[in-house]
């Protein structure tokens, strides 16, 4: 099948494409359509949330040669947006802190921001993992940003702002980036693979969202290398190369908790261990999901806090496990499961944790 490259192949082309990041966008294209462009940016948030893809997108706009003043997005088909699409302008220069950290490295920039652009109205920098600079480089770049040329803009991505400069973060307009959904991830996923004409499972595209934490970027590499080991991507494909336990799997795990039902709960532990799943991490994601359920119990409106790790689906499941127990079951099988966690590793099989933690919940109900 080749290894496709996915997050490099589907990256977003325009305003419109940008997944999760809805308010940075019509802040940017008001800022566009107003012409009140900025000097220096800040871009700032989790890895692969859209930072600098966005970056380059805004540099497309601002330098499109189609672009009329009441339209904001980039035309993609011009000599600019063509080059910034495939990397060859002059004009946008990406530099990347994490292995440019020196002063010299920014003394360097200095004296290519006194050339005028060559083709476009702007001169645009997108520094990545701009926290990583030296000291002596903030000071470099400090002295440009506190008197750039007019036509030179600035864009700072970094995930993590704290360790920049305060003189550097007063100078920028910031723009801070969140987590993507886990549905807005899968809606992605899903037009890739129609696109690719692969066929997919649904709950295997879920887990690969929950798993790449609300980073699209992750979650389209992801994607990308189980499509090189399968024609289909599989909730089975998926949990084999990325060691996840998919949620249909401890939800019915719950289910039988909630039931007492411990035939089935050992059977059931015995086939993840017969499948050669890894009975620590699903001991982990038990907790987690519990946990979960905990803060549905307390208010089903509280269901808005996992809007970034489970699908719309999966809180509906978990809103009506909720409505089939009470909180102190809920409660008690996590401080249960918490206690005998340190078991793994003390014991040869890893089924007994899980199994003692079982009988100690499902007694409790009685």
């Amino acid at each position: 099948m080749g290894n496709v490259v996915f997050y490099r192949k589907y990256r977003p082309q325009n305003f419109e494409s940008v997944t999760g990041q809805d308010a940075i966008v019509k802040t940017l294209a008001n800022a566009i359509l107003n012409n009140k462009i900025a000097h220096a940016y800040l871009f700032t948030g989790p890895r692969g949330t859209g930072k600098t893809s966005l970056a380059r997108i805004f540099a497309k706009a601002i330098n499109c040669q189609n672009r009329n003043n009441k339209e904001f997005e980039p035309c993609n088909k011009c000599q600019s947006c063509l080059e910034i699409n495939d990397g060859s302008s002059l004009d946008v220069i990406e530099f990347d802190a994490a292995t440019n950290t020196g002063i010299d490295d920014i003394r360097a920039l200095q004296d290519n921001a006194k050339i005028k652009p060559v083709n476009n109205k702007y001169k645009i920098y997108i520094i990545d993992e701009a926290h990583q600079l030296s000291k002596s480089a903030y000071g470099a770049l400090l002295k440009i940003l506190e008197e750039p040329p007019e036509y030179i803009i600035f864009i700072l991505a970094t995930t993590d702002p704290e360790k920049m400069l305060k003189t550097i973060l007063s100078r920028v307009q910031r723009f801070d980036f969140k987590k993507i959904l886990v549905d807005d991830i899968v809606k992605k996923l899903e037009g890739v693979l129609k696109k690719e004409q692969i066929e997919y499972e649904l709950a295997a595209l879920n887990l690969i969202a929950k798993e790449s934490d609300g980073g699209m970027r992750d979650a389209e590499s992801m994607l990308g290398q189980i499509t090189t080991m399968s024609k289909k991507v599989t909730v089975e494909v998926v949990e084999n190369i990325i060691g996840g336990v998919n949620q249909n799997k401890i939800a019915s795990f719950v289910d039988l908790l909630i039931a007492k039902d411990n035939k089935n709960l050992f059977q059931a532990i015995s086939d993840l261990d017969n499948d050669g799943y890894n009975l620590e991490e699903f001991y982990k994601s038990l907790v987690e999901y519990m946990q979960n359920l905990l803060v549905i119990k307390v208010s089903s409106d509280l269901a808005s806090l996992f809007k970034y790790e489970i699908a719309d689906d999966f809180i509906n499941i978990l809103k009506n496990q909720a409505d089939k127990t009470d909180i102190k079951f809920v409660k008690q099988a996590l401080k249960c499961l918490i206690n005998n966690q340190s078991y793994f590793g003390v014991v040869q099989n890893n089924r007994l944790p899980i199994e003692i933690s079982v009988l100690e919940i499902t007694e409790e109900q009685k």
